[in-house]
């Protein structure tokens, strides 16, 4: 009897507001671990570590390029993406193990005068290493240059290339 009265007027009670009552909805969507990555966080703090220098009045700041590395039967291929760069801002050297490249992106003369109103395009310093996975021939390293893309190819060492052996 008790639940039935709460219920007439609980009933009682709504029909003489004049709001109806309402539910909000939320979508609730599942987190997935395959959009996350955490290096995504480091790469924030990176950006923030770079900007420390552009905040104590630097003007350029650290930037990294994007980069690829590919290992086949005969060598490890780097592939490094620095358009808008000449041959002669950028310096590659192989000492050791590690693979080095660095340089600077300048700012053009005319893009200094005027205000920016957005920039995305990275300028200033950069510098990246790439630890060979093998013993490499340190003086058969070839290197071209083309529309922004740089290309280092670093012949492996005849003790690293794979062998077919025989069962007798």
């Amino acid at each position: 009897m008790e639940t039935a009265w709460w219920t007439a007027e609980l009933h009682n009670a709504l029909n003489q507001t004049k709001e109806k009552p309402t539910m909000k909805l939320i979508h609730y969507t599942t987190p997935t671990l395959g959009s996350w990555s955490p290096f995504h966080r480091l790469s924030s703090f990176q950006d923030l570590l770079a900007s420390s220098g552009e905040l104590a009045g630097g003007s350029a700041k650290p930037w990294t390029p994007a980069l690829d590395v590919f290992e086949t039967d005969e060598a490890i291929t780097v592939r490094v993406e620095l358009g808008g760069m000449k041959k002669e801002d950028f310096d590659i050297s192989l000492e050791d193990d590690t693979l080095a490249i660095s340089g600077c992106r300048e700012w053009p003369n005319e893009d200094r005068r005027v205000e920016s109103f957005r920039s995305e395009l990275f300028r200033g310093t950069f510098h990246r290493e790439v630890v060979m996975p093998c013993p490499v021939k340190t003086d058969a390293v070839k290197a071209a240059y083309t529309d922004g893309i740089l290309v280092i190819e670093v012949p492996k060492a005849e003790e690293a290339k794979p062998r077919k052996i025989a069962v007798g």
